[in-house]
């Protein structure tokens, strides 16, 4: 006779896309979350030695961030742990990153100021605005996001792809091409 598995967590199934109803019952478990990775991101933002910041990150995100790593603060995360960052990225000031549907930066990725990846939404009924909808986001090795772009949910930026600066990005951007506008379309492919 096969053990019964343990069910998923809240997390777990967040970040498999899994939406969380209003009322959740363990939708508190969010809140407490996000107030322990709001202490951390309190010392992250206050500070000034490149090592400190990487660390904090690494706590934040529950994985080793690489130092290659740059990060310019403030940056602010909810959660953290749906977080996985590659080696020599940039990561400019201001950003903002809703984790809990999963975010995947690859190796190589520059992002702007003031960038959002946002992998939460609501359901756009009344009846369900309250509730969670997630999807992952995935942004692929040696992509430019610019300046004040919004990732939204369930979106992948292809390699070597850049998003213009502005841009809402709802749909996937093929690697190798420029997107750019609200919401953002393809406006031309990058010559290698």
């Amino acid at each position: 006779m096969k053990a019964d598995l343990p069910s998923k967590n809240i997390f777990e199934q967040l970040r498999d896309g899994v939406a969380m109803a209003a009322g959740h019952p363990d939708a508190y478990q969010l809140r407490e979350a996000a107030f322990a990775t709001k202490r951390l991101l309190v010392q992250l933002n206050n500070a000034t030695d490149p090592a400190t910041v990487t660390d904090l990150l690494s706590q934040i995100t529950g994985s080793a961030i690489d130092p290659s790593v740059s990060v310019f603060t403030p940056l602010y995360i909810n959660y953290g742990r749906n977080t996985s960052i590659g080696k020599n990225v940039f990561i400019n000031f201001d950003c903002v990153f809703l984790d809990l549907g999963g975010i995947t930066i690859e190796d190589d990725v520059l992002i702007a100021p003031k960038v959002s990846l946002l992998s939460e939404s609501h359901g756009l009924s009344p009846d369900e605005r309250h509730g969670l909808l997630t999807g992952p986001i995935h942004i692929k090795r040696n992509a430019w996001i610019g300046a004040g772009a919004t990732i939204l949910p369930g979106v992948t930026i292809g390699e070597n792809a850049v998003v213009a600066a502005g841009a809402v990005v709802s749909k996937d951007v093929p690697a190798n091409t420029v997107a750019a506008g609200v919401p953002a379309k393809v406006i031309k492919t990058i010559e290698q």
